[in-house]
């Protein structure tokens, strides 16, 4: 693959993992071709959660955000595959499930805002900054699929 590869980072929320909903999602970042590189199953601290959503501290509906991620465990990933950021958000549909479009994450598997199942970076420096949040280094694994070469010119 000539072009560069970008990664994103995908977390499912707890009423994505509490509804069970969590192969689904990862099916279909890998039946488009991506490549999973991290991965893990957390019970987030609200400190963390706080540093994540730092952007939207000001807004009025932060607390709750907050304390509703807080509440059970969710499961961040790291994906990478050319424009996956891109791609990964219009996976995921628009942020108001009402909104969103059938055949998207959030167009088939959910309803209200407040429970929108899952959270998508939404730029290479989001990603970049939230994988950084969120993995070490060490715990981010290169490897080459052998799909690859058929995903891929």
């Amino acid at each position: 693959m000539a072009e560069p590869r970008e990664r994103t980072f995908i977390m499912v929320k707890p009423d994505g993992v509490q509804r069970g909903l969590v192969g689904q999602i990862m099916e279909r970042f890998e039946k488009k071709g991506f490549k999973l590189v991290g991965l893990k199953f957390v019970w987030p601290s609200e400190e963390l959660l706080q540093k994540h959503y730092s952007d939207l501290a000001s807004r009025p509906f932060f607390p709750g955000l907050v304390k509703y991620m807080s509440s059970g465990p969710v499961v961040p990933m790291v994906w990478e595959g050319l424009n996956v950021v891109k791609t990964g958000r219009q996976m995921l549909g628009a942020t108001n499930p009402a909104d969103s479009l059938p055949g998207t994450i959030r167009g088939d598997l959910c309803i209200e805002v407040g429970r929108n199942i899952i959270h998508g970076s939404d730029s290479v420096d989001s990603a970049n900054k939230e994988i950084n949040l969120w993995f070490t280094e060490k715990e981010l694994v290169g490897w080459t699929p052998a799909a690859e070469k058929w995903v891929y010119e």
